[in-house]
């Protein structure tokens, strides 16, 4: 443990700059697969663009409670044919799954594909629940 203190003292340079790319590339990793937005913004967005919340959550969830007017396509159908979200290339699109953290994969694909506009909304679900925000249900 202290060889580790005394490079990082003498080091302190070479330190700085891996934490410094660190950060960067997770930076990086973020922002491709979209941009962070909490519950309020989406809807704000959303309104404001003529965007559209896209729900990734199984069919039982989404049946349980969903956004007003959300656009149904499960994660794993969207990952294999993003024409669903077609007439959306160029409006914002929130993808909205659970707990907000499995949309980046989601993300990822519709950035390399093109998509303009792609947003994940923070917290998910379960934060739009927790704020109290409307829900419609289906079942």
């Amino acid at each position: 443990m202290a060889l580790v203190l005394e490079f990082l003292t003498q080091q302190w340079i070479l330190v700085a700059a891996l934490l410094a790319v660190g950060i960067m590339l997770f930076m990086h990793e973020t922002r491709k697969s979209g941009t962070s937005l909490s519950p309020q913004k989406a809807i704000n967005l959303v309104n404001a663009q003529e965007g559209v919340f896209v729900d990734l959550r199984d069919t039982a969830d989404f049946r349980g409670g969903h956004i007003v007017d959300a656009m149904h396509v499960p994660s794993a159908k969207l990952l294999n044919n993003t024409g669903a979200l077609e007439k959306y290339r160029n409006k914002p699109i929130v993808l909205v799954c659970k707990m907000g953290q499995s949309a980046g994969a989601v993300g990822k694909k519709l950035n390399a594909e093109g998509y303009e506009n792609i947003n994940i909304m923070t917290g998910g679900m379960m934060e739009w629940k927790n704020l109290q925000l409307p829900v419609v249900s289906n079942g």
